[in-house]
């Protein structure tokens, strides 16, 4: 069930939260071109900001682009992409494994898609390389 495990960069975006950020965001992105292929976000309680991460198919140019539209608050972080199948209990061999190996999650979300598609998930873990080992060791070939 488990398909691949790869490091992966995600982009941490700290914006105002305020309404339309995320579609001043997401049309700049799509003006230069630059896919954004998994995204959660959620406001930072007693403040006026909220945090959007991301992961997309070029960090640099997505980088640049941010900071070029003002975004000046990017990280960037080596995060766990995680491919599953798409079927009930997938998403438990992985959090099983990494609780076997003691490894926390930190944060966790997922894109899916009906179908055959696989699903994807991005990990922050106490020990991403760590994670990563277990995960590719525990990949049937």
């Amino acid at each position: 069930m488990l398909k691949k495990a790869m490091l992966t960069k995600q982009l941490y975006v700290t914006v105002d939260n305020e309404i339309g950020v995320l579609n001043k965001l997401a049309d700049h992105m799509a003006d230069r071109g630059i896919n954004i292929e998994a995204i959660a976000g959620y406001e930072i309680q007693g403040t006026n900001k909220a945090r959007i991460m991301m992961v997309v198919e070029d960090v640099r140019r997505a980088c640049d682009a941010l900071k070029e539209k003002g975004f000046a608050a990017v990280d960037v972080k080596e995060e766990l992409l995680v491919e599953l199948d798409n079927k009930p209990g997938a998403l438990k061999i992985v959090t099983g494994l990494l609780a076997s190996k003691e490894i926390n999650i930190r944060q966790i979300y997922g894109t899916a898609s009906p179908g055959e598609s696989p699903v994807r998930v991005i990990l922050a873990t106490s020990d991403n390389q760590k994670a990563l080992v277990a995960l590719k060791k525990s990949i049937k070939k």
